[in-house]
């Protein structure tokens, strides 16, 4: 035991292991966020209420089951740094630890008992294969381990490239996202509860395409979740 002790403390001090979120110092491998972090994540609660601000952004727009966001997001906070890291910094953990944080939140309320299954938005095939992972999917994975929930990845594909929707008005986010998405084999979905995910949701442009698609399969019933809710429009 103290030779086991004493290989983790030098593998340590060569591979210091940082909080993702301030960079202190983490006494144990395998942890991402120190607790002080980890305890200051902005949780939205949104999973546990009707009617919250993610549901009401789709009101008369998608006929939705239900609807949530995980965090708020907010620039320069942890929850920003830790997409940063998955995203542009191929993170995939960091992907799979906020997988697990959605995945843990919606098992603990009996709204979300219904749903068959989990469709990751996806990402144009080109985009995808430069990045080399689609991050809803990295979500859709973790979420599926916490909920015993099958992941059916590819009934929903993008056809073709959008620029980001970052510095768009509402409206051209809308007009850009029109007709983007398709289905491929959704057959399988037929009378299914299928739950969208994404990262981030601002005005549901981009999932409200994605939803629009998948709802053309017969008796197919639409929840979303997202993992960060974003008020800047």
């Amino acid at each position: 035991m103290y030779l086991s002790l004493l290989k983790e403390s030098l593998l340590h001090l060569i591979f210091p292991h940082v909080c993702l979120g301030c960079a202190s110092d983490l006494a144990q491998g395998g942890q991402l966020l120190c607790l002080r972090c980890l305890g200051g994540l902005p949780v939205t609660s949104f999973h546990a209420h009707a009617g919250n601000p993610v549901e009401k952004i789709f009101w008369g727009r998608l006929p939705l089951e239900l609807a949530t966001a995980h965090f708020y997001f907010t620039r320069g906070s942890v929850v920003q740094h830790l997409l940063h890291e998955l995203k542009y910094r191929g993170h995939r953990e960091a992907g799979h630890f906020l997988g697990r944080q959605m995945g843990q939140a919606l098992a603990a309320t009996p709204r979300f008992d219904g749903i068959d299954g989990l469709v990751p938005l996806p990402l144009f095939g080109e985009k995808e294969r430069q990045r080399g992972f689609n991050q809803s999917a990295l979500l859709c994975a973790a979420m599926a381990d916490v909920l015993g929930k099958p992941v059916w990845p590819g009934v929903l594909v993008r056809t073709s490239y959008t620029d980001s929707q970052t510095k768009k008005s509402r409206v051209d986010r809308w007009q850009n996202m029109e007709g983007r998405f398709a289905l491929a084999g959704g057959e399988r979905l037929a009378g299914r509860h299928v739950l969208l995910v994404d990262d981030v949701i601002t005005t549901g442009a981009t999932l409200e395409a994605g939803g629009r698609a998948l709802l053309q399969v017969p008796g197919l019933r639409l929840s979303i979740a997202a993992l960060c809710f974003s008020s800047n429009t």
